[in-house]
């Protein structure tokens, strides 16, 4: 009886399958298995409040209908249409405007699918991503290190960035964007990212060398229009 342990129902669970002359050969269900294994210990959850979000439902149905936002709406789209070549090519979007113009709802559209077909998904903000890397430096011996920890989100197939611009500029934030930017430019990863900061004010906070990287790999979404926030609050 083949073990439920493998999603394929392919193997025993062992992730190897027996052939003939009793050669053992890879089932298909190993490499994202052992995928998901290396990632444990990063965020990959989308939050309650975005676990609905579809096209066919508002917010996003009301955007796709609107003049400011439906464009944005309609490279998401196309993005997701693509997800398997975008991310095997390294590309990911860069969704930029105003508070309230639905931008972390668009891009929790895009990490959801991501996380539907299977993919590795990391999604924080940029202020929680910083306070978690600062918890490896105090680690007890054994425990989740700087290094394990920042292996796994340079090696995840997608890495959401919320809010990016968002903490207080120190030399240390610089390097630490700077050192994940770059080695997911370099093995050709995808990022998704949101921010409220134009493209001048963005380098100003979290340095040319970084926005210059995340520019190349990703395609820049602009959102205007008014504060959707309001809107669903009257």
């Amino acid at each position: 009886m083949v073990d439920r342990a493998c999603p394929l129902g392919v193997c025993d669970g062992s992730g190897w399958v027996l052939g003939p002359e009793d050669v053992a050969r890879e089932c298909e269900c190993r490499a994202p298995r052992l995928s998901r294994g290396r990632n444990r210990g990063v965020a990959s959850v989308i939050p309650p409040r975005y676990r609905g979000v579809s096209f066919d439902r508002p917010p996003v149905s009301d955007m796709a209908r609107d003049p400011a936002t439906r464009v944005a709406v309609g490279e998401v789209h196309s993005f997701i249409d693509e997800l398997d070549e975008r991310l095997a090519d390294g590309r990911g979007l860069w969704l930029f405007g105003d508070t309230g113009t639905g931008k972390t709802t668009l891009a929790m559209l895009v990490s959801k699918a991501a996380l539907e077909a299977g993919r590795s998904v990391a999604i924080y903000s940029l202020p929680k991503l910083l306070a978690r890397i600062r918890r490896t430096y105090d680690s007890e011996p054994g425990g989740d290190s700087y290094l394990a920890f920042f292996e796994r989100l340079t090696s995840v197939d997608l890495l959401h960035i919320d809010d990016l611009g968002a903490e207080k500029r120190s030399d240390w934030v610089l390097e630490q964007l700077y050192a994940l930017i770059n080695e997911r430019y370099e093995a050709q990863r995808s990022v998704l990212v949101t921010t409220n900061l134009p493209q001048d004010k963005l380098e100003d906070q979290i340095g040319a060398r970084t926005v210059s990287r995340l520019s190349q790999i990703c395609t820049g979404v602009p959102l205007f229009g008014a504060d959707r926030r309001y809107d669903q609050a009257a």
